[in-house]
């Protein structure tokens, strides 16, 4: 058996997978929907959406098996990734890469497979949209072509869930992105019994900024302030604008000094913004943070509810001081 090499872009390309927090997420109609179409057009008793993970493959939708995933280094896709077209195995007994497979010999009995690689936005291969039978059969240009116009409605899904859930201006998560992520990174924290923090933070006196500097200067604003949370975040932290001027970090697997430090940067960020861009007012604000507790928060909504009230009451003291 051969096992699949890696690609050259290897890390760049687990770094894009990982970033759309895809990953053991629930079956989605709009790719069931795509592996039902390629079933019937093919007559496949198994068809797969498929994305490669560093040390396994994970099936978004699978049709025709009872597992939703598998090693990469048995892997099928794990070899489909690697080409620019269409991979075809017409029959794996034929091929001494695949003859003593796992999976040939073993569960599913893999006779056939064909898989297109589906790229992503910048370039990166992150699975395929697959096809296997159990037994041989031919696979003609024709068939190459319509298992190609398939995967590329399923990299179309792919970007429609990426326009979903980022925010258009300051191209970090938005409200639904944060709520997709921060279930995944709760729900895995949980399991681990590792702490996790919430920080929500809100632009002081954003609307004086456009009301006398116009819309565009409070764009500005709102871009150098989430460029800054992403100069600060760690990979498994989530930054999020949820709407008009308030924002969210969730930081996983931080202790209090941890997120001291965060925020401690984030703050020196702003502050020589503030300095250096001459920007004709300044960038402050105001945030709460909240420590997990399950007995407590009953699901994010409610870890949510929370730092919105700290940051609040902090933003009103705040605002008292200055009065004063």
């Amino acid at each position: 058996m051969q096992k699949p090499e890696k690609p050259a872009d290897e890390v760049e390309r687990l770094a894009t997978l990982q970033s759309l927090n895809l990953l053991d997420t629930a079956s989605e109609e709009r790719f069931d929907r795509l592996t039902r179409l390629a079933m019937h057009v093919f007559d496949v008793p198994i068809a797969l959406v498929s994305f490669v993970d560093e040390n396994r493959q994970w099936f978004k939708s699978c049709m025709g098996l009872d597992v939703r995933e598998t090693s990469r280094q048995v892997s099928f896709c794990g070899h489909a990734i690697l080409e620019e077209q269409a991979f075809v195995i017409e029959d794996t007994l034929d091929d001494p890469r695949f003859s003593d497979n796992p999976l040939v010999i073993g569960e599913p009995h893999i006779r056939f497979y064909a898989g297109y690689p589906i790229k992503y936005l910048n370039g990166k291969t992150l699975g395929t949209l697959c096809l296997i039978d159990r037994k041989p059969r031919q696979f003609d240009a024709r068939s190459r072509l319509i298992l190609k116009d398939i995967a590329a409605i399923a990299e179309a899904e792919l970007q429609a869930m990426e326009m979903a859930t980022v925010d258009e201006l300051t191209a970090i998560n938005n409200r639904r992105g944060f709520f997709i992520a921060g279930k995944q990174a709760l729900s895995l924290c949980q399991r681990q019994q590792l702490p996790v923090s919430l920080v929500f933070l809100d632009l002081n006196e954003f609307k004086p900024i456009n009301d006398r500097f116009g819309h565009a200067e409070g764009d500005k604003a709102l871009k150098l302030f989430a460029s800054s949370m992403m100069e600060v975040c760690r990979q498994t932290d989530i930054a999020a604008r949820m709407g008009g001027d308030e924002f969210v970090l969730l930081l996983a697997n931080a202790n209090q000094q941890q997120v001291e430090q965060v925020l401690s940067r984030f703050a020196a960020l702003i502050e020589k913004a503030n300095k250096e861009q001459s920007l004709g007012y300044s960038i402050t604000f105001s945030y709460g943070v909240v420590r997990y507790d399950p007995r407590k928060h009953k699901d994010l909504d409610a870890f949510l509810a929370e730092g919105d009230e700290l940051m609040y009451k902090r933003k009103q003291k705040g605002k008292l001081k200055r009065q004063s």
